[in-house]
């Protein structure tokens, strides 16, 4: 048996695509899926980490949590998955964790659920693992100068490679 088949067997939950992820959390059930696009990189990779997320509400969520919100009609009322970078009374105010802008502020009513697991090659990791909690800080608080180095790390990769 595979560890994600173990997984949804232990766990009860699901491997599932967008369609039903908001259903699902609605009815009080964990999702797990795999999120699309790179906004979260590189702590969540698209088409190799999967998430569990459980339902949350407002007073559930901190700063630094992942979550799964809808946004607003407006702005295409699409799934999203990000980082909250700060909580006030009005609302949350995120970024993904590949991105230097934070949107916000959104509406506790916007708020889904918040990402208590992913799973890496296989093997489940929980967000509260200190190995986790150490890096997804650092990254949150290197987030005005994330993209410098991301370009600096680049080029140090492309000129190895020629090199090799």
């Amino acid at each position: 048996m595979r560890q994600t088949d173990r997984i949804e067997k232990c766990l009860g939950v699901p491997a599932m695509t967008d369609k039903g992820v908001s259903e699902y959390l609605a009815e009080g059930k964990s999702v797990r899926f795999q999120p699309r696009g790179f906004s979260m990189y590189p702590l969540i990779i698209s088409g190799r980490d999967e998430v569990i997320v459980e339902p949350a509400s407002f007073s559930d969520v901190k700063k630094g949590d992942v979550v799964v919100y809808r946004r607003t009609p407006e702005n295409g009322g699409i799934l999203v998955i990000h980082r909250i970078v700060k909580k006030t009374d009005e609302g949350m105010y995120l970024s993904g964790d590949n991105q230097t802008e934070v949107e916000g502020p959104l509406m506790p009513s916007q708020l889904l659920g918040k990402m208590t697991y992913y799973i890496r090659k296989g093997k489940m990791h929980s967000v509260d693992e200190f190995s986790y909690r150490a890096i997804s800080g650092l990254w949150r608080v290197l987030r005005p100068v994330r993209r410098p180095i991301q370009k600096a790390g680049g080029k140090i990769l492309r000129a190895l490679k020629k090199e090799l």
